[in-house]
């Protein structure tokens, strides 16, 4: 496996930018989707920045161009066809969904150095825990050995990204089963907690931090956001 670039061939900024942080807990796809579409389509060139961290119940998504022969045997879990790339992946408890909400221009940024970074993040993240990851030519995400733990799907507007990454940390991976994750028949998938304990809120402080410092960002406080109401549209 391959490992992603990171940012040492740019010269770190003397001022950089802060990025907002917001926790919004457990929530349903749909709204925060929509909330993130708004935002996109709302921001203009001063607003900041964001990182949304949330947790879904189960549900299944299906990239914009994704195949419903993926979806393989749903069962009682919804399937939601969305606007990220990719093709289908399972979201639920015990999984960090993290949504950066950036504007790429501001940042100089292709999507693609983007994709690579995040990738980093990931990587650094499980290195704090002893678990040796990496990635995959033509196949966006982390892995650890042949098995997906972090899987990856984005969406550009107005030259700014929304959707994000999904990190396996101690959740039922029996989802996983009933699809072909990221279109691919019998990938296998895992979690950190097959390497030794794993607490949530732990990964996501360590995972905010490894963000904030391959994109270029100060770290502002994790803000604790519990209704989609409360966050800046």
């Amino acid at each position: 496996m391959n490992q992603p670039a990171t940012r040492s061939d740019t010269h770190p900024e003397p001022n950089p930018p802060q990025l907002l942080i917001r926790d919004i807990g457990r929530q349903d796809y749909v709204p925060v989707w929509r909330a993130m579409q708004r935002y996109t389509d709302q921001r203009d060139a001063g607003s900041p920045d964001q990182l949304w961290l949330v947790e879904h119940p189960p549900v299944f998504t299906l990239g914009q161009a994704g195949k419903s022969e993926h979806v393989l045997a749903a069962g009682d879990i919804p399937v939601i066809q969305v606007d990220r790339g990719g093709q289908v992946t399972y979201h639920g408890p015990g999984q960090i969904v993290a949504y950066p909400l950036l504007d790429l221009r501001r940042r100089k940024l292709s999507i693609r150095k983007l994709v690579q970074l995040l990738e980093q993040a990931l990587i650094q993240t499980l290195q704090e825990y002893a678990v040796k990851a990496g990635r995959k030519t033509d196949a966006p995400g982390v892995y650890v050995d042949d098995a997906k733990i972090a899987s990856l799907g984005l969406r550009v507007r107005k030259g700014c990204t929304f959707h994000g990454l999904a990190f396996n940390i101690d959740m039922d991976l029996e989802p996983f089963g009933r699809i072909n994750p990221c279109g691919y028949q019998g990938l296998a998938v895992t979690q950190l907690s097959a390497y030794g304990q794993a607490d949530i809120d732990q990964v996501k402080d360590s995972l905010v931090r490894q963000l904030t410092g391959v994109l270029g960002y100060n770290a502002g406080p994790i803000e604790q956001t519990g209704s989609l109401n409360d966050l800046q549209l």
